[in-house]
């Protein structure tokens, strides 16, 4: 794990050891073991890296690392499967003088080309200069565990790195993109749907995970193409629950294990929840000797009604593990926030965000740099209430039977839940039914007359950019289309903001959940294996019900990874920012002056109270 950066020059005196040096000196957080700059002797190409040492500590495994004289690589992240690569590797003559994956990546690149992607089981960002073609081949991976941004002026100059403030250092103009800020304040969008390389900065594109480029370097042209995508349409009728479990626990345990290699201390990230339970617990049952204690990092709010404690306290007594906690507060927030926003440098939706930066410090700080965690077992098994909606569309159309049958065990399962009522059938519910473009066009509408009647937006403002509101272009008629938008959309956030606040601390997490062989097969099985009785997740819990408590396996009561966030935002230094940001955005005319008279409310996680968390993060951005 990582940091990278360089560029591509048509004149080479636009590239230099020093400009390289700035790139890679400010993301010094994500490597603070080792750094390194090269450019190629044609002064056209430059490299850089920063260390996060992992697996194979010495000096041979330092980046940039060269192979065969032809190629150079820049590579963040970790190729889980390296070990079985690099047998295959070895078979057709290749030799190598480290053990570190990353030799193994240019090794598989000469061989296959890009089609090396498709081999990798692991998460990275990567370039790699081939000098004989005069190519830069540049990937991400197939989720968007590790981030790439770039600035590219075609014919001239490509700039490429781990995050933003990189580019910024290497002179890329920092300009905020007014159409996403214009969207986030009006419909709360942090990614465009319709283009997710689209960033909050001007000039600054992400490459979209699942996609390489292959820049020719005398043109200095290229375009992104996708080299793996989710086959939402197919669905085994043929296999039974027992083997679907069956196959989920021998592929789960397969990714688990991969993702234990490394040559520092592994730990792992416990919320009290099913899918981080999973993962501790699947730890422990392949630690058959339970000589060495597996080390959790939970952050925990005594008091609050969403707290998980209780729960993580039930799977601490039944397995052998070395528990730290962390407990932040609104004083946390007021003092780190800042420095959180800085490392995420878009805005982020909730507090949720924070806790999982002091969960991350609190493993800096016992000396853990590895942590395996459960994200993204929601977005796969339909963890999330709003699922059920997709579900039962499916069914009522494809089997009305089955439909009524799952609709009734819904409706008793979850009829007194306080934590995730039934939804009232009030005007969300039928624009919810309604499907996301749809719904985008009642918010457009909505917006439109709410201008009209009490101002939001600057006239101006909102003249220039009301047009350019994003629509979202995949609507879901069947659970797994849900599913797949939301591999694609909420999860690429998730996981944009783990790697931040990971890399924040020097740490790597690692999600077992990812492997893209777990994910095929899970999005293979019929809606009613991930839905069913009214449980979700129900091959999720029957897999892993033997290792569980029962309490764990069978909670209906499923909540985001929430802190207090009202409380914490009830602090007058909070408002007092609030109201800070409303003034400064009403003079450089995109707010409204009548702004200015709403009050500065706390606000939940998730809560919309007068857009006053994403006011809070713009004092950040602007």
């Amino acid at each position: 794990m990582c940091g990278i950066a360089g560029m591509i020059a048509a004149n080479p005196n636009e590239l230099g050891s020093s400009r390289l040096k700035q790139m890679t000196d400010i993301i010094a957080h994500r490597g603070p073991d080792g750094e390194g700059q090269w450019i190629s002797p044609d002064g056209k190409v430059g490299l850089g890296h920063r260390r996060l040492a992992i697996i194979d500590l010495s000096e041979a495994a330092a980046q940039p690392m060269h192979y065969m004289d032809r190629y150079s690589i820049t590579f963040n992240g970790e190729i889980y499967n390296y070990v079985e690569l690099k047998e295959l590797c070895e078979k057709q003559g290749y030799r190598f003088a480290s053990h570190s994956d990353t030799e193994v990546i240019m090794a598989l690149y000469d061989w296959k080309k890009e089609a090396c992607l498709s081999y990798f089981d692991g998460m990275f960002a990567l370039v790699i200069y081939d000098a004989k073609e005069q190519k830069v081949f540049a990937a991400r991976d197939r989720f968007g565990e590790k981030p790439f941004y770039y600035y590219h002026e075609p014919g001239k100059f490509f700039a490429f790195a781990s995050e933003m403030k990189a580019l910024w250092a290497a002179g890329v103009k920092r300009e905020l993109n007014k159409r996403m800020l214009y969207n986030y304040m009006a419909f709360k969008y942090v990614d465009n749907p319709a283009d997710y390389s689209e960033t909050f900065f001007s000039g600054i594109t992400r490459l979209p995970h699942s996609h390489y480029i292959l820049i020719d370097i005398p043109s200095l042209t290229g375009s992104s193409q996708r080299y793996w995508d989710i086959n939402k349409n197919y669905t085994d009728r043929s296999i039974t629950m027992e083997q679907a479990a069956e196959k989920f626990r021998e592929l789960f345990y397969t990714s688990v294990s991969r993702r234990l290699r490394s040559d520092v201390p592994v730990g792992s990230s416990l919320s009290g929840g099913l899918d981080s339970s999973a993962v501790v617990a699947v730890i422990d049952d392949l630690n058959k000797t339970k000589g060495l204690k597996q080390s959790t990092f939970s952050a925990i709010f005594p008091g609050f009604e969403k707290d998980e404690s209780h729960y993580i306290h039930l799977l601490l007594k039944q397995l052998n593990v070395d528990p730290h906690f962390t407990s932040p507060d609104a004083d946390t927030m007021l003092k780190e926030l800042n420095t959180c926003f800085y490392h995420q440098e878009e805005p982020f939706g909730s507090a949720s965000i924070l806790a999982q930066y002091e969960v991350l410090k609190l493993a800096k700080q016992n000396n853990v740099t590895v942590l395996l965690d459960g994200q993204g077992a929601d977005e796969l098994l339909a963890g999330y209430h709003p699922f059920y909606q997709f579900f039962f569309k499916e069914l009522k159309k494809n089997d009305p039977a089955l439909y009524t049958r799952e609709l009734a065990a819904y409706r008793q399962l979850q009829g007194n839940s306080r934590i995730n009522p039934i939804p009232p059938k009030d005007l969300k519910y039928y624009a919810r039914k309604l499907g996301e473009p749809a719904r985008d066009q009642l918010k457009k509408w909505r917006g439109i007359y709410r201008q009209w009647t009490h101002p939001y937006f600057n006239a101006e403002f909102f003249q220039a950019y009301s047009r350019e509101q994003f629509i979202f272009p995949n609507p879901a008629s069947t659970l797994n289309e849900a599913l797949y938008n939301s591999v694609n959309e909420s999860m690429t956030q998730l996981l944009r903001y783990a790697d931040r606040n990971s890399m924040a601390h020097s740490r790597e997490v690692r999600l077992p959940f990812l492997s893209h062989e777990l994910v095929e097969f899970l999005f293979s099985l019929p809606a009613e294996f991930k839905i069913h009785e009214g449980w979700t997740k129900y091959i999720q819990r029957k897999t892993f019900e033997p290792l569980l408590p029962e309490a764990i396996t069978w909670r209906k009561d499923k909540i985001g990874y929430e802190p207090p966030q009202k409380k914490w935002m009830e602090k007058e230094e909070v408002k007092d920012r609030i109201r800070g940001v409303r003034k400064e955005l009403v003079s450089n005319g995109v707010l409204h002056k009548n702004i200015l008279n709403q009050p500065a409310e706390a606000a939940a996680a998730h809560e919309d109270v007068n857009n006053n968390w994403n006011h809070l993060m713009l004092s950040y951005l602007i």
